[in-house]
């Protein structure tokens, strides 16, 4: 059995994934997009926990595709993610010591990240993720400097 990658608990995710939701049910921007798409919410909160069992204690329970999840619900942008990231970071805080909150809070600005990228911005076009400077500005390989 391997390890956890962030060692929480199985109650510690309960009740992040729980706050977190009543945070997003209550939520001006957020609130209605979730509420067009979840009918059973304690339903799609077992299936978060279960996502997050997987992510953070390498349990292998969710089968689900977030990707393809948000992409299909049609009404999730880019611009929604900064505002749910900020809402997790809250839970995280409030509910966990600052290791595992900070640990927890970078995967999920990474799946944040990830997820965002194949999202339609407010112009409905695909984000291209950044890739840094040193990809946009690569020197030619110069054949006479043996690279």
């Amino acid at each position: 059995m391997m390890p956890p990658r962030i060692p929480v608990t199985e109650a510690q995710i309960d009740r992040v994934v729980s706050q977190f939701y009543a945070r997003v049910r209550a939520h001006p921007a957020l609130g209605p997009i979730f509420a067009a798409h979840i009918e059973d919410w304690p339903a799609h909160e077992e299936k978060i926990g279960r996502f997050w069992r997987n992510a953070l204690l390498l349990q292998r329970c969710y089968d689900g595709n977030p990707m393809q999840a948000h992409m299909a619900a049609g009404n999730v942008k880019t611009q929604h993610f900064p505002v749910w990231l900020s809402l997790f970071d809250a839970v995280l805080e409030q509910e966990l010591p600052p290791p595992l909150a900070q640990a927890w809070s970078a995967l999920v600005h990474r799946i944040g990240r990830g997820l965002s990228y194949g999202l339609p911005q407010e112009d409905g076009k695909a984000q291209m993720p950044y890739l840094g400077e040193a990809w946009t500005k690569k020197a030619p390989v110069s054949a006479q400097s043996g690279e």
